[in-house]
């Protein structure tokens, strides 16, 4: 394990536990902190960036936010990975749907994550990187998932470096997201390739778990009211899982 704390993290060694749930949003770590861990204790707030760890059903798990988009999540899983002895990070956040049997609130689990990002030029690779998830973390999910009788899909993630974008004036059958999803990508978010290619770097194991907030196709979106319930059930999807990891 190298020096720490990080320039991006103020945590010492043992602070994180092996597993880590990463949201995107700061504010909604404190509230799997404070709603769902016994004895959370806050190890890292370096730019509001709040990171939490305490025990969910007598199993430890940290809980810090990633940020939005690649160069965060990026930096954050960097330096767990690396700094911090974490060996397991699972993304927690939401997603747009890109295909018409999935629903709004349904959960997508990632299985791969492509990306129009360049985030895999770094590793000087002779061609295109496939960026998947760990199976052992893939199947303790969807067993977890089958369990808990939750609405779920399993398949590929867009990870997007753009949310918005200059396609105003292209047919919509054109844009790129329809590209996309002919090849069969389930929805689109921002996380998670890059998550998935630095795991695949330092041989440590990840996966994403979105809810569904929004459906590009329908047009269809929750309430703030409608996302904070079908979070929820994501978050206990991904601390039950995480119990299935130790």
């Amino acid at each position: 394990m190298k020096h720490c704390p990080t320039p991006h993290i103020q945590a010492m060694p043992g602070d994180f536990a092996q597993t880590v749930l990463m949201p995107g949003d700061p504010l909604r770590s404190k509230f799997i902190a404070e709603n769902f861990l016994e004895n959370a204790k806050l190890v890292n707030d370096v730019r509001g960036v709040q990171g939490y760890t305490g025990t969910y059903e007598g199993t430890r798990v940290s809980v810090m936010a990633s940020g939005m988009g690649m160069p965060s999540m990026g930096i954050y899983s960097y330096e767990l990975f690396n700094f911090f002895g974490v060996e397991n990070i699972m993304r927690i956040g939401s997603a747009g749907a890109m295909n018409k049997n999935i629903k709004v609130r349904d959960i997508v689990i990632g299985m791969g994550a492509s990306t129009n990002s360049n985030f895999a030029s770094q590793f000087h690779l002779p061609g295109n990187f496939s960026a998947i998830c760990s199976f052992s973390m893939l199947s303790a999910c969807v067993h977890t998932a089958n369990a808990m009788g939750v609405r779920y899909h399993v398949g590929n993630l867009l990870s997007s470096d753009t949310f918005y974008n200059d396609e105003e004036n292209i047919p919509a059958e054109l844009t790129s997201l329809s590209s996309y999803g002919k090849m069969g990508v389930l929805a689109v978010e921002m996380e998670t390739a890059a998550l998935y290619m630095n795991a695949a770097r330092h041989q440590k194991n990840a996966l994403a778990i979105c809810t569904v907030s929004d459906h590009l196709i329908t047009g269809e979106s929750t309430t703030a009211a409608e996302r904070q319930s079908s979070f929820t059930e994501m978050i206990e999807l991904a601390l039950k899982t995480a119990i299935k990891l130790t």
